[in-house]
């Protein structure tokens, strides 16, 4: 029977920990358990029996079960998905090798460009042609094919990607070669370019579906896998999974198209922290999301990410554009750096501390741990700089050794570089924070914000406790960790909407701007999106639609988002949609060209379930009769000295109640280090707020 409190459950799988999430009503019950990596349900379902367990709550009361996990993207790193194989137009094999024919590192003689997922003698030629326009220059050669599929018979694919020429927008004879494939290979997964990544530019759109391709057998088992279990257990309720984008899709359409699933946990923070800024009236967020494996860094405006169409997976030469493998899928934009709790430190051939991006994970994990890890980390670090309750760490579920921390930073860090006390585990701190700072700094410039006017809202395990040197480093002013703020990701999956996005290709010169035309493509890709929305929707639902174009001058390379109004379009639109194109293009670019012919390139629409109305934080009543649990020593950035810092329950801390740091608020899920230099308030909602104190309070 389900329970009218609506009951929903959300888990997100990280490299080193598992975060499961259960609300029903006003109640909130979370754990985190360590990433069973070899078998990720395992993991999931042990976390969801610890919350139903500490909730009194019956499996078959759960209305809901959110998911987002990182599997898809670590096979993708690692190289560990299915065997593949490329079919495409006779001619076009190397493309995926050619890629944009340019250098991402110009000057660098020993680059390696990234590998491609199918190697060459598995990328076959078909005999066809189409034309842009849809005419048949040659058909297809069904015999010539079928003896191209007697060698995948031989070499035992596991997996075919279909990419032809224009099939975009004309995909008759990527649908035959399905009919054809699955005759001949019942057992075989098939991913065509056409319904993948229906758009032109054949470079992303091959390699978006060969990504595809080579992540869905692995990802499309294991969510039944982990569904199976969920309804071995009791539990009846739909299984939705978070996308890249920031919305939810069903479990049908996340198994058919996995390489949407790619980013799924970060989204689900970046959506958190959206939710927190309009609760807390913030204009302008900088969300920092920091686990066991990674960091995750995202603008924020008036509580919207900053989303994209174009993503990279698996950037193999330090960060740079191009490095890595393109993917065309709706994304929230971040940076994604390797550093988190589980990141490796060690000295360099020049002496230098360096942190990441390799990563201890799960297992064996930090040396702390005690599961065999002969690394330092920056757990260990901050094990041994007291930031962390060795008693507490994870709920209690992992009882941490100081001494192992210790040994192996005196080690792998101090021994090499004659640092004592606690100077080697700054220095990794330091660093890693450094690393975090870097990538924060140029992820603003590179979209022309000033990074000292935004308010840092920090989350996941390890971001509370480097989030005031971070502020400090880049001259943010204010902080917020939000309520819940360990297993951020998860309930940001309780906070995203039910969302699907559908983009088309259909290039039209404006001055023969065909509305008619236009609106019976829009139509049709309004029908599919709503008709994945509503397959996750329980009950009357409102729906809000987003279309979108994309323009460009006539002959350029590169298009600009233009949103369409919410109606029919009218032949009048044209030239309003052109206005409002010149005046972007002008404002990026700095000029405009009125003699020049804007085109579009490709429409697209998006369907989302109605968000409720954030709830206002307010102040609380001024307290300031906090009382600590106890005192230890801890390292203060402010003061570069370990100091007696007292310790508080985040849940003994009232709304109202502030104090100045140094401090520590310890709570299951993570631990909050205020710095020196910073006070720290809890609001009406639970959210720590810390903001730098004036000069003439640090001075006295």
């Amino acid at each position: 029977m389900m329970n009218m409190r609506k009951t929903r459950l959300a888990a997100d799988i990280g490299g080193t920990f598992t975060d499961v999430v259960l609300e029903s009503g006003s109640r909130s019950f979370s754990t985190k358990v360590l990433t069973t990596s070899q078998a990720p349900e395992l993991g999931v379902m042990e976390g969801l029996e610890e919350v139903l367990e500490q909730s009194g709550t019956e499996a078959d009361e759960v209305a809901l079960f959110i998911h987002g996990t990182t599997l898809g993207t670590n096979a993708l790193i690692e190289r560990k998905g299915a065997k593949i194989a490329f079919l495409t137009t006779e001619g076009f094999r190397d493309i995926l090798e050619m890629g944009h024919e340019k250098r991402f590192e110009q000057y660098d003689i020993y680059m390696d460009k990234p590998t491609p997922l199918v190697p060459r003698p598995l990328r076959f030629p078909v005999t066809e042609r189409m034309s842009a326009k849809g005419e048949t220059l040659l058909a297809l050669d069904e015999s010539g094919l079928l003896k191209t599929i007697a060698q995948l018979k031989h070499v035992e694919i596991e997996a075919v990607a279909v990419g032809l020429l224009h099939a975009y927008a004309h995909p008759a004879h990527e649908q035959r070669i399905r009919e054809i494939l699955a005759t001949e290979l019942p057992e075989v997964t098939i991913c065509l370019s056409s319904e993948v990544c229906p758009e032109m530019r054949e470079y992303e759109r091959f390699s978006t579906t060969c990504a595809n391709a080579y992540i869905r057998p692995l990802m499309s088992g294991y969510l039944q896998r982990l569904q199976v279990l969920a309804q071995e257990r009791g539990m009846s309720c739909p299984l939705l999974l978070m996308m890249s984008g920031g919305g939810l899709t069903t479990l049908e359409n996340a198994t058919t198209f996995p390489i949407r699933l790619v980013e799924s946990g970060p989204a689900g923070g970046a959506i958190l922290a959206g939710k927190v800024a309009l609760e807390c009236g913030v204009t302008d967020a900088l969300s920092f999301d920091m686990g066991g494996t990674t960091a995750k860094i995202c603008l924020i405006e008036n509580g919207v990410p900053e989303r994209s169409r174009h993503f990279e997976v698996a950037r193999m030469y330090r960060n740079l554009k191009g490095s890595g493998l393109p993917v065309r899928i709706p994304v929230i934009e971040m940076v994604e750096i390797g550093a988190g709790g589980g990141s490796i430190a060690q000295v360099d051939e020049m002496g230098r501390i360096q942190v990441g991006p390799e990563s201890a994970g799960s297992e064996p994990g930090p040396a702390c741990y005690g599961r065999g890890g002969l690394h330092a980390t920056v757990t260990d670090a901050n094990l041994a700089l007291g930031k962390l309750d060795p008693e507490r760490f994870a709920g209690g579920k992992i009882a941490l050794d100081s001494s192992k921390s210790e040994v192996v930073l005196a080690q792998e860090i101090g021994g090499k570089l004659g640092l004592e006390r606690h100077w080697p585990a700054t220095g990794v701190v330091e660093i890693v924070e450094e690393n975090m700072v870097n990538a924060a700094r140029v992820h603003a410039i590179e979209r022309g914000k000033v990074i000292g006017r935004h308010t840092m809202i920090a989350f996941g395990g390890g971001a509370p406790l480097h989030a005031g040197r971070l502020a400090q480093k880049l001259g943010i002013s204010k902080v917020v960790i939000p309520f819940g703020a360990g297993v951020g990701s998860a309930i940001g999956f309780l906070r995203a909407p039910i969302s699907y996005e559908v983009v088309r290709s259909l290039m039209i010169e404006f001055r023969e701007f065909d509305a008619f035309q236009v609106n019976q493509l829009l139509e049709v890709m309004s029908a599919e999106a709503r008709g994945v929305v509503t397959q996750g929707v329980t009950g009357s639902k409102d729906f809000l639609e987003k279309r979108v174009v994309e323009l460009r001058y006539l002959g350029q390379g590169h298009e600009l988002r233009i949103p369409l109004p919410e109606r029919l379009l009218e032949l009048k639109d044209a030239e309003a949609l052109r206005g409002q194109f010149e005046e972007q293009y002008e404002t990026i670019y700095g000029l405009r060209i009125p003699d020049m012919e804007v085109q579009s390139v490709s429409w697209s629409v998006t369907v989302t379930t109605k968000p409720d109305a954030p709830e206002k934080a307010t102040d609380g009543v001024p307290n300031t009769s906090a009382i600590p649990l106890h005192h230890r020593k801890v390292y203060d950035s402010f003061s570069g000295e370990q100091v007696e810092c007292p310790v508080y329950w985040r849940f003994d801390l009232n709304p109202g109640t502030r104090f100045s740091g140094p401090a520590v608020i310890a709570e299951e899920e993570t631990t909050t280090i205020v710095p020196g230099h910073f006070s720290a308030s809890i609001n009406s909602l639970g959210h720590i707020v810390m903001e730098t104190l004036p000069l003439e309070h640090e001075n006295g």
